[in-house]
């Protein structure tokens, strides 16, 4: 083989030579892809030699993209609308920007890793994503390289989410969806091979998100977030309300606007995956996130008198600040303190399978909890979802409910989370980020120290660390299954379609993983090739 990914050239070879001569064996051939090939075929790839490379990052998010830099996404809507392809440029990128990462061509930050908010929603959508340049300066209209070069909004830019390269003016390409086909022959034997040790789920909040699992192979949803349904403009207000409100009144009509809102979303999310698991997280916004900047509203408040909306959302914001709301009131946390949330939720669920049942589909609903530490949130909170389940009435279908395990103390507890689990799903950007003590959002810097070092060998976000957080996953999951044999385990982190990572989850018991969608190909492959390396 070359030295180079060979895409659709190798994929075509292995599929005839199968056709003439199927007693070679297929393990051999799945043995000769890497995941270098299989994006070979699936994302554009940068090619030739002139290209002004001026920083490069982390390689987030595979695939080129060329555009115009813009530094605001609303900025960034517009010149969408105007006809434009734009490239996000943002020291980091918050839940905000998502409706203008959703039209863009591609997304680059200074700041944040593998992990980061950026790099999960590009490769959710199979955006190209260089994340953590930290060489560059990001400004509200420009960016400077560490060589003194500026480039200003509008001007053209290309980045190479597969390299990390961030390119001046327009990247040579070579196109995507060569050999389709024939990679679709292969990722059926590799689904031969891995089906019933391996199940290979995806990571979607949308039904768009979901269809395109589903063409990928996915065979479920392992987390549907709940709180990304309520991005933009005319959604993040009905959020806001819901968690803002002072009085049972403006509760009960927020939470009704709320819940109907998420009742057509999952109805069409049933549709979507028919037959096939779909596993709902109730909410976990750091609260912060979906309400204005503090400071901005101070900062308004003193220049002026504000609108009553306005002053609401400050008083709101002062009342919900938190130091460091990553370890804050989210997750269970939430369902606990603001228990209604969680209740319109579910019925919300029950409800859109209930609908769905009546138009003669078959919705597998599975409810998860976040951020579960201890199992008397896990008791409590079953107990106010099977109440409001029981409330939903009509043909609702069963509803698993299970818990993430996100933090050290869940780990080491979840032989008791079990007990009172229907299912068990590690979230490991999380658990990564708890154990290590490192901020995902902000360790770009200091991992390029580390890896270049040596104090790390690899990017324990990118690929799990097996000594560490490996550790209390395999302890994790003897413990859980010592106190209940039969609980579903599975995996939602950005690891579930890391090869390396998948071999060593196998092999500590983990029943299916769950990926983002555009990852779905490269973990049906790493899978089986992790149960033939056994």
């Amino acid at each position: 083989m070359s030295d180079g990914p060979r895409g659709a050239e190798l994929f075509r070879e292995l599929v005839s030579q199968d056709a003439a001569d199927e007693s070679r064996g297929r393990a051999a051939a799945l043995g000769q892809v890497t995941v270098a090939d299989l994006e070979a075929v699936l994302h554009r790839r940068g090619g030739g030699d002139a290209r002004q490379v001026v920083a490069t990052g982390l390689a987030a998010s595979p695939g080129v993209a060329t555009g115009v830099a813009v530094f605001d996404a609303w900025r960034g809507l517009d010149l969408v609308e105007a006809g434009s392809a734009v490239i996000l440029v943002r020291p980091e990128t918050s839940p905000a920007d998502e409706p203008c990462l959703r039209v863009a061509e591609g997304v680059l930050t200074s700041r944040g890793g593998m992990a980061s908010h950026a790099a999960v929603i590009a490769r959710g959508r199979g955006l190209p994503a260089v994340c953590g340049a930290s060489s560059l300066v990001v400004g509200d209209d420009e960016f400077r390289t560490a060589e003194g070069i500026v480039v200003r909004e509008g001007e053209l830019l290309s980045i190479d989410g597969s390299t990390g390269e961030v390119v001046l003016g327009t990247l040579e390409t070579a196109a995507a969806g060569h050999g389709l086909d024939d990679l679709h022959v292969v990722l059926g034997w590799a689904d031969e091979v891995r089906r019933g040790r391996l199940g290979v789920w995806a990571n979607a909040d949308t039904p768009a998100d979901a269809a395109s699992a589903r063409a990928f192979g996915a065979e479920g949803i392992g987390l549907c977030r709940t709180e990304h349904m309520f991005l933009g403009a005319e959604r993040l207000p009905m959020l806001q309300a819901a968690i803002l409100a002072e009085s049972d009144t403006a509760e009960r009509t927020a939470l009704g606007l709320l819940a109907e809102v998420q009742r057509a979303d999952f109805e069409a999310l049933f549709e979507t995956m028919d037959g096939l698991p779909v596993t709902i997280r109730l909410l976990d916004p750091p609260v912060h996130e979906f309400l204005p900047d503090l400071t901005a509203l101070e900062v308004e408040a003193a220049t002026g008198p504000m609108e009553p909306s306005r002053a609401g959302l400050l008083a709101g914001a002062r009342r919900w600040h938190e130091h460091n709301p990553m370890l804050g009131v989210r997750g269970a946390r939430l369902g606990l303190l603001r228990p209604e949330l969680y209740r319109a939720q579910v019925r919300a669920v029950a409800e859109a399978a209930a609908a769905h049942v009546g138009r003669g589909g078959d919705p597998q609903p599975r409810l998860l909890v976040p951020l579960v530490t201890d199992p008397a949130e896990l008791v409590s909170l079953r107990a106010a979802i099977e109440s409001a389940l029981a409330e939903a009435g009509g043909a609702v279908p069963e509803v698993r409910i299970g818990a993430m395990v996100e933090t050290p103390r869940a780990a080491l507890l979840a032989g008791e989370l079990a007990r009172h689990a229907d299912f068990l799903s590690f979230g490991t950007n999380d658990l990564t980020q708890l154990t290590f003590g490192f901020s995902r959002d902000d360790v770009g810097r200091l991992l390029e120290r580390y890896l270049g070092d040596g104090l790390l060998p690899v990017d324990p976000f990118a690929s799990l660390d097996a000594d560490g957080v490996g550790e209390l996953v395999s302890l994790a999951v003897a413990r859980a299954r010592s106190a209940h044999p039969g609980v579903s385990i599975g995996l939602c982190g950005e690891h579930g379609a890391d090869p390396a990572s998948l071999r060593f989850l196998l092999g500590a018991g983990v029943d299916y993983v769950s990926c983002s969608p555009f990852r779905v190909p490269v973990a049906r492959l790493a899978a089986a090739q992790a149960v033939l390396g056994e």
